[in-house]
This record gives structure tokens, sequence and C-alpha cells, in this order.
């Protein structure tokens, strides 16, 4: 029997290697396959802004949640895997070399939802746990399996020993800035105790913008190099667009609106939720906001996670159809495997973009991206570019020793650009 799970395990791998698309290379992605599986959620120490970014040998804790849409009992699963700096799995080194205790462990813990229409059952799950946790720095990822071994969902997170030093800082003011609609990057990475003879072989650099993947840097070559460190000054490739602030809503009540929603309405079956008609940005506007992170919560802010209500957002983006890509929406909380549960269709009428997705109470932050024919996903032209827009950028440091078998994450730094 374990034989056989294993072997099963192997080939499950094999095949997210082979499967695995372009916007999740070089990312950290939560992922749904299972249609019955909401809300999936993964933190660290509470801090729903961060991505899930745990400093090895700490007191760091990775919360991760998800609900289950019925009041049944099911059995899931997790497997953990450490994964490269491009997010494949390691090959070249063993189990017991990143993880104490036990692989393959259940879900205990769950909570059935109380006095609300959908019914759902919340689990939870700690990293680390009383039957495992991790000795290495790097990538990994979680996936969670169903009683009938297929997988549900996947997370991923990151472990750093912070052995390098990494400074980041941003301006608004760039080479090639005619409009003021960019920001760029500095970065310095000093090597600290490490040993680096080559850095082209033993360092890889991430530089991304509020975590997405879609405009990710990876392995930028250094202005300066020097036998303690690297610098990025006035570098090209670390100029990004600057985007626009996250548009954002909050349901905090099913029985009257809330921040950002012009009505809620009861149909006989689900609770609907109507924020005020979205239409292109022509201007910068500052709206504080939380840069695509969703945080769930009802109007009591008491046990938020299983007695909060499911309702159907209904979107609305009042626009000129877009002849070249599809509109999306896209959050930290669009974490459906099938990408047409957040593409908008438009309407000739009405001349809007429209979507429903059917979300957990909270506070949501969102933005409309372009989807073209070839998958590539970008931020959609409704949104507009300011260079004083509100970013977050977080730069990852990877290392892998002369002869090394896998990649350390052995440096990280987040900046909120203001």
């Amino acid at each position: 029997m374990k034989k056989a799970l294993y072997i099963s395990r192997y080939i499950f791998t094999m095949i997210c290697l082979i499967t695995q698309t372009a916007h999740q290379i070089n990312a950290m992605r939560q992922t749904v396959y299972n249609r019955q599986i909401k809300t999936l959620q993964a933190v660290v120490n509470n801090d729903w802004l961060s991505p899930p970014v745990m400093i090895l040998n700490s007191d760091d804790v990775l919360d991760i949640g998800f609900d289950e849409l019925s009041h049944e009992y099911h059995r899931f699963t997790y497997r953990i895997e450490h994964c490269e700096n491009d997010w494949t799995v390691s090959q070249e080194i063993f189990e017991s070399d990143f993880l104490n205790g036990f692989n393959d462990n259940p879900i205990e813990n769950y909570q059935n939802s109380l006095n609300t229409t959908v019914l759902y059952t919340h689990y939870t799950l700690q990293l680390p746990n009383d039957k495992c946790s991790l000795k290495m720095s790097g990538n990994y990822r979680l996936t969670i399996f169903d009683e009938n071994n297929e997988r549900a969902a996947s997370i991923e997170f990151m472990i750093v020993e912070p052995l390098m030093a990494v400074g980041m800082s941003c301006t608004a003011n760039t080479d090639i800035d005619t409009n003021k609609s960019h920001q760029q990057i500095t970065l310095t990475v000093g090597y600290g105790p490490l040993k680096v003879t080559n850095h082209r072989e033993q360092i890889s650099t991430i530089i991304m913008q509020n975590n997405r993947s879609d405009n990710t840097r990876k392995d930028v070559s250094p202005n300066l190099i020097s036998s303690k460190g690297l610098e990025w000054r006035h570098n090209k490739e670390l100029i990004f667009n600057a985007g626009n602030e996250y548009r954002k809503f909050e349901v905090l009540d099913v029985t009257h609106p809330t921040m950002g929603i012009d009505r809620i309405t009861w149909d006989g079956h689900n609770y609907n939720a109507y924020p005020f008609i979205d239409e292109p940005r022509k201007n910068y506007l500052y709206d504080e906001d939380a840069n695509g992170a969703f945080y769930i919560r009802n109007s009591d802010n008491i046990e938020n996670d299983y007695i909060s209500e499911y309702v159907n957002v209904h979107y609305r983006l009042k626009s000129p159809k877009i002849s070249h890509g599809r509109i999306i929406i896209r959050g930290n909380w669009t974490t459906d495997d099938d990408l047409e549960n957040y593409i908008m269709t438009y309407n000739d009428t009405d001349g809007m973009y429209h979507a429903t997705v059917m979300q957990k109470q909270g506070y949501y932050s969102y933005q409309y991206a372009l989807l073209d024919d070839k998958g590539t996903i970008s931020v959609s032209p409704t949104e507009g570019n300011f260079h004083q827009t509100e970013n977050r950028y977080q730069a990852y440091v990877y290392y892998k020793e002369t002869g090394g078998r896998t990649w350390r994450l052995v440096g990280y730094r987040q900046l909120e650009f203001r």
C-alpha cells in the first residue's frame, strides 16, 4: 500500500513538472484544483499583507486554511516538497535533508460553519507542528490531497536563512521615464560568510512587484561586482511599470452594504453583493490598498473562519471592449487553477464587462488584468500607470555552493514604496 502511494505521488510530481505553466514559474502561487475548495490562504505570523516567508530555525508559524463546501468530513492529507529556485521539485536531495518528522500527514483541525446559508467546513494546519518541521531554506510546495489521493490544492511558501545582507530602495526618477509612469529598484547583496567564486553560477536573484509573476525580473546582471558582493544601480532591467492602486471593497454584513459596495440583495438562495461600477482610471488618485491581498472577517470580527457567509460578488467594469485580449479579475485570492472562473464577459447592451465570483465575507483588493491569446497575463490598460503608486517590492537571493545539490534561500527583503 505504501509503495503504491509512493509511486502514485511520484507520478503526480512528474506530471506537475511537465504541465507547470509560465505564470507559475518564479512566483509563489496558491492553487485550488477541486471546485469544492474555496478561500485558500497561507499566512506567516498573521501578516496577511506579505508573502508567506519564514525564517529558518525561528519561531515563525505558517497558518494554512481553506473551506470545503459541505458539512461532511473529508480526510485531507498534505505532502511537502522542497523546490529549486524555479519551483521545479528538487531531485538531488532526500526528504530527510529538509524534513524533520513525517510527510503525508492528515489535516486534523476542522470546524463546520455555523448559521451560514452556504454550508462549509473550515480546515486548518500549521507549520511547524508536532508531526513535522523543516530544516533547510529554499522554496517549498505543500500539496493537499483528498481521500481519493487526488490533489485538491497546493500552497507555495519560502524559508530563508538570512546569511546574505540584502539592501533595496526604490525611486520614481528613472532614465527612461518620459511620462512619470515607472519606478526603479536599486539592489545590493553582501556575501557575508558565504564563499562566492562565480556569482553567475552560485547566486540567483528574483525581484517582484506585489509578488506578481507576470513582470518578475530573474537573474538580472549586476552593474558592480566585488569580492564582497553585488550591486544593481541605474539598471534599466529593474525599471517597473508603476501601475495604479488596487481596487477594493469589503463585505462585512449581508444585511447592508459596507465599503465599496453599492447594494446587497437576497435572491431566495444566495446573497448577492454588487461593488460600485468600475471605470478605466485616467488619473492617479491615492487610495490606501492591500496590493491584491485579502482578509476574511465579518462585522463582529470574531470567529471569522466559520461564521462568515459566502456571497456572490458581481463585478462590473464600464469600458469600451478591448479587442486584443480578455479581461480577468486578479488578486491573491484568485486561486482557482481554472482561470475561466475569473474571466469577464462583455455586454454590448450596457457597455460593461461582467463577472460573478462566490467569495467569503471580508476585505478584498483586486485589479483588472489582460489575458492574451498566448496565455500571457499583464495589467489591463483600464488600470492606468502612474509613478506615485504605492507598491511592495520583494527581493529573493538564492545560493548554491560549489558542488551543492540544491538552491538555498539566503536573502530576502521586502520594500514598500510610497
